[in-house]
């Protein structure tokens, strides 16, 4: 059986007096991909930025590779191997590439050239542009930009926050094969997607999220022919 890598327990969250994540609990295992589906405001993505130490929970645990990890500073996070692709992918506009990249890793000391042409192998164009400021990128290019610079940290869990957001249809078809790949070559990964359909089709497993609670969890096969799961998300 694969290993548990991260775990939340009881996980609350709230932003003033508003409960935004109110008591969810599920895990991660090694070599697994799970996404996190569900409406806008449902808490998915509070749920990540907590994980990442961008935010505070108000009670419960995250434990990552059985360390409690709730509540520490983003950089002691990352330096564990969590890292995060955020929503609307925030690179920086006026460097280049390959400096964008760079940023990815800024806690090594070690060399960075393999890292920077595995990226390179996920990524091509990614390779054709590295002189090119990011800013000038397509939205699709600037997503790859934001996943391999998150693979620049040899992340131990990927946590990917609406990767398909804003992008058309062709280039989320891209960007979801390269998840895959990302994938199969070895990461874990936490994925939360409003496009539940493509989501549900690579996660192994999935946990819906309504109102700050999970209502259902199975494999991402099960949930995609749940008839509430069709109604709710898949447009069916």
């Amino acid at each position: 059986m694969s290993e548990q890598v991260l775990r939340i327990d009881n996980l609350q969250i709230s932003y003033g007096g508003i409960e935004a994540v109110r008591g969810i609990s599920f895990d991660v295992k090694e070599g697994e991909i799970v996404t996190l589906i569900g409406a806008n405001g449902a808490g998915k993505s509070s749920t990540l930025r907590t994980i990442s130490g961008l935010v505070k929970p108000k009670s419960g645990k995250i434990i990552f590779e059985g360390d409690d990890i709730t509540g520490k500073d983003p950089t002691s996070i990352v330096s564990k191997g969590v890292m995060m692709v955020p929503e609307g992918r925030r690179i920086f506009p006026n460097l280049t590439v390959l400096e964008n990249l760079k940023i990815g890793a800024y806690l090594r000391k070690d060399d960075l050239e393999a890292d920077i042409e595995r990226v390179y192998g996920f990524f091509p164009r990614l390779k054709e542009r590295s002189w090119q400021e990011g800013g000038t990128l397509s939205g699709g290019e600037q997503q790859m930009l934001a996943v391999g610079r998150a693979l620049m940290g040899r992340p131990k869990l990927l946590m990917m926050d609406e990767p398909s957001l804003g992008l058309a249809p062709i280039v989320v078809q891209e960007i979801f094969e390269i998840i895959r790949q990302i994938h199969e070559a070895g990461t874990t990964v936490l994925l939360i997607e409003q496009n539940a359909n493509m989501a549900l089709h690579v996660a192994d497993r999935a946990y819906v999220i309504e109102n700050g609670k999970i209502s259902m969890e199975g494999t991402g096969i099960d949930l995609l022919q749940d008839e509430k799961v069709k109604a709710a998300y898949l447009g069916s």
